[in-house]
C-alpha cells in the first residue's frame, strides 16, 4: 500500500539538498517555485510516516497478543488510528490543481436586481475582505465601478496569502466562489417591505507571479485610451488616462479606469489581463482533460448559480455541495470557513472516485 510514495520521499530529500544550496536563492524564481514543492511535500511526507509508524505499532500488537493480553486490547484502538491515518494520506496524495498556491485577482459584479444587485457586491466584498484578515492574508483594490447607493457595479480586489502550502493558499480556497450568488432580502429602496431576489457574479482569477511567467505579445495588444468618468457619467478626469486593453488571440478585453495616471492603469490592466489569460489557459486544459473536469466544482464564469444568501431565514445555502446553515449574518461578516471547506472536501471526494473509476 502507498508503494508510489517513495517517488515523493525521494523528491522531498532532493528538493531539501537543493533549499540548503545558498546559491538557489538567486533564482529567486526557482526559490519559490522548490519552497512551494517543498510545503506540499512536507504534509504527504509527515502523513506517511505517521500511517508508517502506526503500521509497525499495529504488527508489533498483533505479533504479542497471544502472548499479553495489553497488546490485543490495544489492536483495535491502532486499526482504528491507522484506518485514520492513511484515509488523511489518500486524500493528500490526490492530484492538486497546479495554481492552488497562487494568490488571486477576486471580481465581484452587481448582476440582476439594478442597485439592490451593486449593494449584494458591495456586502460580498466585504464578506471576502473579512475572511481574508481572519486568514492573515493581504488585500488591494484593484479597480471598483461604484452605484448610486454606495455598492459595486463592478470591482476587482487582489487578495495574497502568507504560505507556500498550496493546501493553505488563497486560489485553494477561494476558487470555489466563483458563479452567480443569489440574495432574498428587502431592499433598502422597498417601501412595502416585500422581499426581493437579486444577484451578483463572482470570478475568482489566480494571480500571475511575475510578468515574465506569462509572455504576452505586445503585437498580439489592442490598447485604447480614453478620459475616465464616474457615476452618471460625469467627467472625472479632463486626460485620458483610462485604458482598455485588447488581447486579440482570444479576445479578452480589460478596461481600468481607477488611477490617476495612463500608466498606473495600464499596469493594472496588465495585471488583470494575465491572470485572466492564466484562467483561459486553465480552461482549455480542463477541457482536455474529462476526468478533471467531472470532478471540479469550481467554475470560472459567473454562469452557474451556487450559492443563496436567505436575510429573512439567516439562512446560506449552497446548491452544489448541500451546506445549509442559519448563521448568515456571521457568514457575512467573514465566517466562511465552513462553507468553503464543504466545497473542498466535495471536491476531493470527486477527485478520489476519479482515481479509483
Amino acid at each position: 500500500m502507498f508503494e508510489s510514495v517513495q517517488g515523493l520521499l525521494d523528491e522531498h530529500d532532493a528538493i531539501q539538498a537543493q533549499l540548503g544550496d545558498p546559491a538557489v536563492y538567486a533564482d529567486q524564481k526557482l526559490a519559490r517555485k522548490l519552497g512551494r514543492r517543498s510545503a506540499q511535500l512536507n504534509g504527504i511526507v509527515e502523513a506517511y510516516h505517521k500511517w508508517e509508524g502506526i503500521r509497525d505499532d499495529l504488527a508489533a500488537a498483533k505479533e504479542m497478543a497471544a502472548e499479553d493480553p495489553e497488546f490485543a486490547a490495544e489492536v483495535p484502538e491502532l486499526e482504528a488510528a491507522l484506518e485514520t491515518a492513511a484515509a488523511k494520506l489518500r486524500r493528500l496524495l490526490i492530484p492538486r490543481d497546479p495554481d492552488d498556491a497562487r494568490n488571486v485577482i477576486l471580481e465581484v459584479k452587481g448582476g440582476e436586481g439594478g442597485d439592490e444587485a451593486a449593494l449584494f457586491a458591495g456586502d460580498l466584498l466585504r464578506m471576502y475582505t473579512r475572511y481574508a484578515e481572519s486568514r492573515g492574508w493581504k488585500t488591494e483594490l484593484i479597480s471598483a465601478t461604484e452605484s448610486d447607493l454606495g455598492g459595486y457595479k463592478d470591482v476587482q480586489m487582489a487578495v495574497k496569502g502568507n504560505s507556500n502550502d498550496p493546501a493553505e493558499g488563497v486560489y485553494a480556497r477561494l476558487k470555489f466562489e466563483g458563479g452567480v450568488h443569489r440574495v432574498q432580502r428587502v431592499p433598502v429602496t422597498e417601501s412595502q417591505g416585500r422581499i426581493h431576489t437579486s444577484a451578483a457574479g463572482v470570478l475568482v482569477l489566480p494571480e500571475v507571479d511575475e510578468p515574465e511567467e506569462l509572455e504576452i505579445n505586445q503585437n498580439d495588444l489592442k490598447i485604447d485610451v480614453y478620459r475616465s468618468s464616474g457615476p452618471g457619467g460625469q467627467s472625472v478626469n479632463t486626460t485620458d488616462s483610462a485604458v482598455r486593453i485588447t488581447h486579440l488571440p482570444t479576445g479578452i478585453v480589460v478596461a481600468m479606469q481607477n488611477e490617476k495616471s495612463q500608466l498606473q492603469n495600464r499596469e493594472a490592466g496588465m495585471r488583470v489581463l494575465r491572470a485572466r489569460i492564466l484562467a483561459h489557459q486553465q480552461e482549455q486544459i480542463d477541457a482536455e482533460n474529462s476526468a478533471q473536469r467531472k470532478s471540479q466544482i469550481r467554475t470560472m464564469d459567473r454562469s452557474e448559480r451556487i450559492r443563496t444568501y436567505n436575510y429573512p431565514e439567516n439562512r446560506i445555502a449552497d446548491h452544489r455541495t448541500g451546506y445549509k446553515a442559519y448563521n448568515l449574518d456571521q457568514v457575512m461578516n467573514g465566517d466562511l470557513e465552513p462553507v468553503i471547506q464543504s466545497a473542498i472536501e466535495m471536491d476531493e471526494q470527486a477527485r478520489l472516485d476519479a482515481i479509483g473509476d
